[in-house]
Parts: structure tokens; C-alpha cells; sequence
């Protein structure tokens, strides 16, 4: 374990790292771009990535070559429904109590980890996914596996340099991979190329899961509702709101525990993130408030964490009420068998100074006025 500018990373720690089920394209193409630029406590990492990745590689050309046409031939029917929302506001519980829901589709953590592989060798590879994971989330008390539901952005970074989780592998580089979140400060041809790509995931998941809807969790998509609705006009949005006073804290423990895990390089000093995350928060919520209002009325629900958490079961029949979902009644016993085995989940718990409230205040005004929250 080594201290470096206050984090702790352990560079023999490889297995959470996500290059690991990248293509070796992806990989030289993502080192192209950061010219090369590992320190030593990355090489552990990518060289456990690399190797993985080579290995993986003729499996990959077999899954390609049997399934290109059949996934570019494939119609999403059904437009998904995207959670919407800031990291650490419930997104994820969220997601996996709809995904409780067998009418629906969803990325697994299999399915984002090795997006190139897994319709045909689950057998030889999930294993190897498994035995790379904890059994909690580093920065929570939340279950972690193989099956449960993830966000695709990490099968984004998997198959293309268009991602913002390149940014805590390339930390030096953070902020133009935060460009990745808003589709802003981007050419039209790494747009056209990102939507290529991203369309024939979703494609790849509607054809495993034959035709089902799809239930998509991802915070990036927050500040991408109208590129999404380029993709599918009809889609429906769930957008979750928490006190941005407990986002800051809580996103701030996120990026020390799981930052760590992913970074080949030096990551620099917490300050650099906080203005970066700081910036990317702002940028989001910019964007997002500009572009809710081209979402068709019906399509679109806001509902805030402190109420979900409180009570939600109450809260999911609302989304299935106010989206015109069906089989709500049909799940009612799914969900709070659910809810139960969630209700030992333990949260963290913050203390903050005055200083810091103050500075959070200053950074996050816009929405903490706007939705009325305090500390």
C-alpha cells in the first residue's frame, strides 16, 4: 500500500481495475491518447489488462464475427427508461429494485465489465468476473455480483475511448474524459462514433434479453437527454435528487475508495478532483435543466432520495403510475421482499464544519435554492 498526495492505493490491487475487459484496440488507442503516460503504480494494472485483454481476444473476433449482422439488424422496439441522477444519489438502488422487475432488461455487471463477449463464453469468463469481485461496492455497504444491474458506462469505456471512468484510470486527463458526461467540447465525428457505439450496445442487451425493455442506470446520462432522445424520441426518464450537501461528501468518499482501484497513474491531490468534480456537477446540471424539457409529457418523473429511502415501495408505485408502467400489482410482492433484504444496508454517516458547509453552499447554490434543501 503506498500514500500518494493523501491516497491510499495499493498498486498490486489489478482485478477491479475496468481496462481489464477492454479490447486491446481500446487499450492502445486510450494509451495513444494519454501519450503513454504510466507511472509504476500502474503497471501492475495495465499489465494485468493487457495480458487479459490478448488472451480474451480470439473469443472476442469469434463473438463478432457470429454476431455483428444479427446485433446491427436488431430493433429496440420497446425505448428504454433511463434513471437519471448524480452519482450517490440512489441510482443504484433504484435500478435494482425496478430490475426486480422480469419485463425488463438491464446491463449486468457481466454484461459492462465484458461487453465484447458475453453471448457466447459466459461459461469460461464469468467465472474469471467473479472471482474478481468483492462482495461489496468499495465505497458502500451495497452488494456487489456479477448479475446485478450496473451502468453501462463502463461497457462504453470497455469498447471506446468515450467514457468518463477514463478519467480515474488517466487522472492527468480528467477533465477532457469529463467532456464524455455533457457531449460537450467534443467534434461531431467522436459524436457520431459514440453514438455508433452506444446504440450498438444497447442493441447487443435488447437482443440477449429478446426484445425486452431496457432499464438503463447511468449518472453521465443526466446531461445527455437529447442526444438519448435522438436515439429513441419515446423514451421515459426517471430522475433522482438528493441534498447536494451529502452528494459532495459522499462523492468525495466515492473517488477515494474506487478512484484508487482504477488509476494508472499518480492521481493528483484531492483538491484537483473536488474542482473537477465540482465543475462536472455544474456542467451536468446545466445541461440537464436546459434539456428536461424536450422529454414528451408522460415520459418524465422527478423523485427525490430522501423520499425513496424513507419509503420506497410508495415511491415505485409512483414511477409505475406516473410512466404508465404495467405490472406494478403483478411485482408488489417482488419489491417489498425486496425492500426487506435492503433494510440492513448500512449508510455512512458525515460530520461537517461550518467552513464546509459554507463552501459547499458556494459551489452547489444554484441547486440546493432551487430544490430547497438545507444541511
Amino acid at each position: 500500500m503506498r500514500k500518494i498526495n493523501g491516497f491510499e492505493i495499493d498498486p498490486m490491487n489489478v482485478t477491479f481495475e475496468p481496462l481489464a475487459g477492454s479490447t486491446i484496440i481500446n487499450i492502445l488507442k486510450l494509451l495513444a491518447q494519454n501519450k503513454f503516460k504510466i507511472d509504476l503504480i500502474g503497471f501492475p494494472r495495465i499489465l494485468y489488462s493487457i495480458v487479459l485483454s490478448l488472451t480474451m481476444s480470439p473469443m472476442r473476433f469469434y463473438e463478432n464475427f457470429k454476431f455483428d449482422k444479427i446485433i446491427n439488424e436488431t430493433k429496440i422496439d420497446k425505448p428504454p427508461i433511463f434513471i437519471l441522477g448524480h452519482w450517490r444519489t440512489g441510482t443504484t438502488y433504484l435500478h435494482n429494485l425496478i430490475s426486480q422487475d422480469k419485463q425488463f432488461g438491464f446491463p449486468s455487471t457481466y454484461h459492462t465489465v465484458t461487453p465484447t463477449l458475453f453471448l457466447t463464453f459466459e461459461k469460461f469468463i464469468k467465472p474469471i468476473v467473479i472471482s474478481s469481485l468483492p462482495e461489496k461496492r468499495p465505497q458502500d455497504d451495497v452488494d456487489l455480483g456479477a448479475d446485478f444491474p450496473n451502468e453501462e458506462e463502463y461497457a462504453l469505456g470497455a469498447l471506446s475511448p468515450y467514457s468518463f471512468y477514463n478519467g480515474w484510470i488517466f487522472p492527468k486527463n480528467m477533465e477532457y474524459y469529463n467532456n464524455f458526461v455533457d457531449l460537450k467540447n467534443l467534434s461531431n465525428n467522436t459524436i457520431n462514433n459514440f453514438k455508433k457505439i452506444y446504440l450498438y450496445y444497447l442493441k447487443k442487451l435488447t437482443y440477449f434479453y429478446d426484445g425486452k425493455q431496457l432499464i438503463i442506470k447511468n449518472p453521465s446520462n443526466t446531461s445527455r437527454i437529447k442526444f438519448l432522445l435522438e436515439l429513441f424520441p419515446d423514451a421515459k426518464f426517471i430522475n433522482i435528487i438528493r441534498n447536494p450537501y451529502h452528494v459532495f461528501l459522499s462523492m468525495k468518499r466515492n473517488i477515494e475508495k474506487e478512484m484508487v482501484l482504477y488509476t494508472i497513474q499518480k492521481p493528483p491531490k484531492w483538491e484537483c478532483f473536488e474542482k473537477s468534480m465540482v465543475d462536472m456537477y455544474k456542467r451536468m446540471f446545466t445541461k440537464y435543466f436546459n434539456e428536461k424539457k424536450l422529454i414528451k409529457k408522460g415520459n418524465f418523473i422527478d423523485i427525490k432520495y430522501e423520499n425513496f429511502i424513507s419509503n420506497p415501495f410508495n415511491e415505485i408505485e409512483r414511477v409505475y403510475s406516473e410512466l404508465n408502467l404495467k405490472n406494478f400489482n403483478k411485482n408488489k410482492e417482488i419489491f417489498m421482499n425486496y425492500i426487506k433484504s435492503q433494510s440492513k444496508i448500512k449508510t455512512q454517516k458525515y460530520e461537517i464544519d461550518e467552513k464546509t458547509k459554507n463552501k459547499i453552499y458556494n459551489y452547489f447554490k444554484f441547486t440546493i435554492d432551487k430544490w430547497q434543501y438545507d444541511i
